[in-house]
């Protein structure tokens, strides 16, 4: 096994990709693939199939061979019957990575072809993701080697959360409702079968990747686990890592063997590990993304005294009862912050925790009451409950709101319940890094992972 620091950035940014198993029937994988890399990122791209002549303009080769150039990175999109006679010309080639789409090895109990596959890889100093994976994309290089057409799956806009995936198809619905909820994404990877890099590597090079800030980890069992252990203390370290375990079950435990041939373990044991190397451990990929998100933008805040500002007396009362059931601090504020907002503010606002706005609050209304309580000492984070409905807010209260966040001088997170209104409301807040929830509890309990995180008692 090996344990060195592996470089991955050929697969998130090569200059020469050969892509084999392109046809020209636009519903096969390989062809996906190629239009895919064809359409968003910028390289030499070679189709190879010894059937075609040429792709969509290109020119197709009949093997990497062929291929006059250095080849940096193959993708490699065939039945697995197939795959050891192409990954042995891609050694000749001296090709340094493979990408394998292909399934048909141990997660069908074919060990033997997996096994031997291993040991041409490893033996020739070969980077393998896969096999048995749906690929990888990067959002900031546009470079994407994923067999599921943008038609069907929209890419995440660049952000600075990676995700680590062992299932494809899991991978690919997240990256969809990522997409859909305008959440940004730095690098994807699905590894599958891990046949030789496995989930360790990947943890290992996010930890130095500029783009990536906070790191996700959904696994089925691991390959190695004091490499593991070992790399998963160093990144915790580093940066947030928040992972997710399948099957957590007797029945999930049996359904990851078939999957990927993951053997997955005690769950008990798994969470114990965890917790010793520093990860944070989620139940749900909603709560894995809800904590992603506030770490990604959020500033670290000084403690965890929470002031609630709200246009609606009964959001208001849910959100005092939220912070209290999940133990954390209600800040009060200091009397001159209360004064200052008393001469500004109508007699009817209520100023206190929550500091109620009331019905006919309008944009200014929020921003002088969220701008004092930046300004405040006694305020840690700052738990805006905005109630787009009422007459007086308007789509300004995104610039507003963005400005205020933008001084990075405390966490301002945002809870924005509603339809057509608040849904444009939430996804602009959030394209523009201000952490934005539909509903009350999310926000809290991932206010409160962060302050787990932080040590903030």
């Amino acid at each position: 096994m090996r344990w060195s620091i592996i470089n991955l950035d050929k697969f998130f940014k090569p200059e020469s990709v050969a892509i084999i198993g392109v046809s020209s029937n636009e519903h096969k994988l390989g062809h996906v693939i190629f239009r895919n890399l064809m359409n968003n990122y910028k390289a030499k791209i070679y189709p190879i199939n010894p059937n075609e002549g040429r792709i969509v303009g290109y020119k197709c080769y009949p093997s990497v061979l062929a291929v006059e150039d250095p080849i940096e990175l193959a993708i490699i999109a065939i039945p697995s019957e197939a795959v050891i006679p192409a990954v042995n010309e891609c050694v000749k080639k001296k090709i340094p990575n493979l990408i394998i789409i292909s399934s048909g090895f141990s997660e069908i109990g074919n060990k033997k072809r997996e096994e031997e596959l291993r040991k041409i890889v490893e033996k020739n100093n070969i980077n393998l993701v896969g096999v048995n994976c749906l690929g990888n994309y990067d959002a900031h290089t546009r470079f994407d080697s994923m067999f599921i057409p943008t038609t069907r799956l929209k890419r995440p806009r660049p952000g600075y959360i990676s995700f680590i995936s062992q299932s494809g198809a899991l991978g690919a619905a997240v990256l969809d409702l990522l997409a859909s909820k305008n959440y940004g994404l730095s690098k994807f990877i699905s590894y599958g079968n891990a046949t030789s890099l496995d989930e360790s590597d990947y943890l290992d090079y996010l930890i130095t990747d500029n783009n990536t800030k906070v790191i996700c980890l959904y696994i089925e069992g691991v390959r190695d686990g004091k490499k593991f252990m070992q790399v998963a203390k160093k990144a915790s370290l580093k940066k947030p890592v928040i992972i997710l375990k399948g099957g957590v079950t007797e029945k999930g435990a049996q359904a990851a063997l078939s999957h990927t041939g993951a053997m997955a373990g005690s769950s008990q044991v798994y969470s114990a590990v965890f917790k010793q190397c520093g990860l944070i451990e989620v139940s749900s990929l909603e709560e894995m993304f809800n904590i992603a998100r506030i770490l990604e933008n959020v500033v670290k805040p000084k403690g965890n005294r929470i002031q609630i500002i709200t246009n609606g007396g009964g959001y208001g009362i849910l959100g005092t009862d939220s912070i209290s059931k999940n133990n954390l601090r209600f800040a009060e504020m200091y009397p001159r912050t209360k004064n200052e907002l008393a001469k500004k503010f109508p007699p009817l606002v209520s100023i206190s925790n929550p500091i109620d706005l009331i019905g006919d609050a309008d944009d200014e209304r929020f921003r002088l009451a969220i701008e004092k309580c930046l300004n405040d000492p006694n305020i840690d984070i700052i738990l805006t409950l905005l109630l787009p409905q009422t007459p007086l807010i308007t789509e300004n209260i995104v610039g507003t709101i963005t400005k205020l966040n933008d001084m990075k001088k405390k966490p301002i997170i945002v809870v924005c319940t509603g339809g057509l209104f608040a849904q444009k409301i939430r996804s602009e807040l959030d394209s523009k890094g201000v952490v934005c929830f539909d509903f009350i509890t999310d926000a809290v309990s991932s206010i409160k992972r962060m302050c787990e995180y932080y040590k903030l008692g």
